[in-house]
């Protein structure tokens, strides 16, 4: 199987995000995030980052986008990641405690194709254990991780990641843009 068919069937992937090598999957399939927290050995119930291709991809996941949210984006150097309140068409089990959810638009590279060619949001979480401070490099990946995924990328050395994180910034309403990773 493919990278494709893999998504396609509710499998999960190792991947290069645009940020750090990360664990991912049908971000809309339910039973793909309890796959994931159990590789993790993450708690169930915990919220995950989803990557989408582009703004307009964003819209079908996120009801109302304010314009300074937008603005953000469009000057955004680095990647950023947003968080959001009113999320639509995704599964519970993949929000957070408030409901909120954690979305990043890949501009280029592989996971930005990826995405693009399986048509929809793909999870993206550190290739650790929970708790375990994140790989910066594919050959810092727990060998137990590689082995317990369905796909691998084979792309180990020559990947279009950045080797760290995203920004992250949280929206609402009563507080506007708030800074959570700089």
């Amino acid at each position: 199987m493919n990278i494709l068919e893999t998504i396609q069937a509710g499998g999960t992937v190792l991947y290069p995000t645009d940020t750090v090598w990360g664990i991912g999957g049908d971000a809309t399939n339910p039973e793909v995030i309890k796959k994931i927290d159990t590789i993790k050995k993450r708690e169930s119930g915990k919220s995950y980052l989803i990557l989408v291709k582009d703004y307009k991809m964003l819209q079908d996941y996120v009801e109302n986008i304010p314009i300074e949210v937008w603005e953000l984006l469009e000057k955004a150097i680095r990647p950023t990641t947003i968080i959001f309140p009113n999320p639509k068409n995704l599964p519970k089990e993949i929000l957070a405690d408030d409901g909120s959810i954690a979305i990043r638009v890949v501009k280029k590279g592989f996971a930005h194709d990826l995405i693009k060619n399986a048509g929809k949001p793909i999870i993206s979480t550190s290739a650790n254990f929970s708790g375990q401070p994140t790989p910066l490099k594919f050959d810092d990946i727990p060998q137990s991780i590689l082995e317990n995924v369905d796909y691998v990328v084979n792309l180990h050395r020559n990947s279009s990641s950045t080797g760290k994180p995203s920004r992250i910034i949280k929206w609402s309403e009563d507080n506007g843009v708030e800074i959570i990773r700089n």
